[in-house]
């Protein structure tokens, strides 16, 4: 039987997950990573919605607040960061920072919890699935500080660790395939875009629903479509080039794996920043020397447009 195209979860965070009438999709997935009955209240304004031009890079995909007044970041990511952890805990403290109000006591600093759903391979490590929390044990006791029956009362919480944030990686191409529970089989569907017709997970029945593309509107579809085509097409040009350059002896000898690797990075990043870009920006990418890859990947972090990336002088 034909498998239904089912739409990718990163369009569906940036263009369907945040209508009310779907948070069941997100509250399935929260309820079975997090183990426990998560209801999403709202969702609140996260970097990918700003229009600073460095947020927009550095950013949280979906900002929620749930029934218990905690806030929640989801991330999806593409490409390789080698300072990601660095990144996790800077947007952890910069929500924590701007949902404390000017006279605030410190017991109203929120809770958040972090989670990141990674496609590349962050660290070593064999699991597909981490969980980061904050622990004080005694140096000479070796006893794990707890709340007193007054802190537990004025934070609402049962132990050290609930105070802090929270940090969940799902190493998405680590997964195995093979779904031993409920929350493995949300991670089939992150890795493979399937959900297959034994899963019982919470909210995956109606994630069948919503990003079935073909219950879409005709515009959405559309949309989804042509972003899906704009992204297979340039970084096929890419290729292209580079292959048609080694068939004609240019080049030859610069155009090692490595350098094809960085170029895919670089043109995913542009596409995460500025959306489908210019055919011009591909050729300019194919034709590149690896030096010039390395300082244009360096730019995306400030540059404000295309222009300033390519620039010959910043």
């Amino acid at each position: 039987m034909k498998r239904r195209r089912l739409i990718s979860f990163d369009w569906a965070l940036k263009r369907l997950l945040r209508s009310k009438a779907n948070f069941e999709v997100l509250e399935g997935l929260l309820s079975e990573l997090l183990m426990t009955d998560i209801k999403i209240i709202e969702i609140l304004e996260s970097e990918s919605n700003r229009e600073n031009h460095r947020d927009k890079y550095n950013r949280v995909d979906m900002k929620v607040r749930n029934s218990q007044d905690e806030l929640i970041l989801i991330e999806l990511q593409y490409e390789r960061e080698h300072d990601y952890l660095q990144r996790l805990v800077y947007a952890a403290s910069k929500t924590v920072t701007e949902h404390v109000d000017e006279g605030d006591a410190y017991s109203q600093v929120p809770k958040v919890i972090s989670i990141s759903i990674l496609y590349f391979d962050l660290g070593k490590g064999d699991d597909y699935i981490y969980h980061g929390t904050t622990s004080f044990r005694g140096l000479h006791t070796n006893d794990e500080l707890q709340l007193n029956e007054g802190q537990k009362g004025l934070f609402h919480r049962q132990s050290v660790q609930e105070i802090f944030p929270e940090f969940y990686l799902i190493r998405v191409k680590r997964f195995d395939e093979v779904a031993r529970n409920t929350l493995d089989e949300w991670i089939y569907f992150l890795k493979n875009g399937e959900i297959r017709e034994e899963f019982t997970a919470r909210g995956l029945q109606k994630a069948k629903q919503v990003l079935d593309i073909l219950q879409l509107p005709e515009q959405e579809r559309r949309a989804y479509e042509s972003f899906q085509d704009d992204l297979h097409f340039q970084a096929s040009m890419v290729e292209s080039t580079w292959g048609a350059g080694m068939l004609e002896g240019e080049k030859k000898g610069r155009l090692e794996g490595e350098q094809i690797g960085e170029a895919k990075i670089l043109l995913r990043q542009l596409q995460r920043r500025f959306g489908a870009v210019p055919d011009w920006t591909g050729e300019r990418i194919a034709k590149a020397t690896s030096p010039d890859l390395e300082a244009w990947s360096l730019r995306v972090l400030d540059a404000r447009s295309l222009d300033e990336i390519f620039a010959d002088r910043m």
